[in-house]
């Protein structure tokens, strides 16, 4: 048995340790992440300080030159060491921080899944069809209601259209009747006519019948003006 398996061996046994939760195993690795992240700068720093003192030495103490030189290679062996660590603990992690998402998330579906048989049982198939045909003839009833009030509601008012207009007609005809007896007609003139010119003789009417022949057409004109007057205003 290797050294590494038998230090694991000998700290514990896992039944007599609990287990640490999945978060305390992810604050811890983060905590390793950030102390090999440190110690890398560290050494970076080294590297550089030792690699300038071999520049300083030079050909004048190649010893010295020499001895930093072999200390810049161990710090960068450490260097790539805890490259290949900080490698390993962020696979680790992330496939720690997958573990406990999955298992969040299938307790909270498991919990979801309770939660709803749960509320079924204290559901009743058959209560459930009865109740939804109840909301469904309440609904009907409450649509007849609404229907019933939207009609017009007719007081005596079932009556034939047909015989409302003819009677109407009548009411209309016989105001035009009466409108048509109040029409004054044009006065017949009273004069004769004006006498017409003898062809033979070539005579003309003699100027008082001419006269009186204008006046006559005047009377006739302002008659029939009023006549004509009367039906407008009663067309209108």
């Amino acid at each position: 048995m290797s050294k590494l398996g038998k230090f694991f061996k000998g700290g514990g046994s896992s039944k007599s340790r609990a287990a640490p939760s999945a978060q305390e195993a992810l604050a811890r690795l983060r905590e390793t992440e950030e102390m090999l992240g440190k110690k890398q700068e560290y050494l970076e720093g080294r590297i550089q300080r030792e690699l300038s003192l071999a520049r300083k030495h030079g050909t004048q103490n190649k010893r010295a030159a020499l001895q930093a030189l072999k200390r810049k290679k161990r710090y960068e062996k450490q260097l790539t060491q805890i490259d290949g660590t900080l490698s390993t603990i962020e696979f680790q992690r992330e496939a720690l921080e997958n573990s406990y998402t999955n298992t969040e998330v299938l307790k909270n579906m498991g919990l979801a899944a309770k939660a709803m048989k749960a509320v079924h049982e204290n559901m009743d198939l058959n209560k459930i069809d009865d109740l939804m045909q109840e909301i469904t003839e309440q609904q009907d009833i409450a649509q007849e209601i609404s229907e019933a009030f939207s009609q017009r509601v007719g007081f005596g008012g079932d009556f034939d259209e047909d015989e409302l207009m003819a009677e109407l007609e009548e009411l209309e005809q016989e105001e035009l009747n009466k409108k048509m007896t109040n029409i004054r007609l044009p006065n017949v003139p009273s004069s004769s006519l004006p006498a017409q010119p003898d062809r033979g003789s070539g005579r003309m009417p003699s100027a008082s019948s001419a006269h009186r022949s204008r006046a006559a057409s005047s009377r006739r004109t302002e008659g029939e003006d009023d006549d004509i007057q009367h039906l407008a205003a009663w067309a209108t």
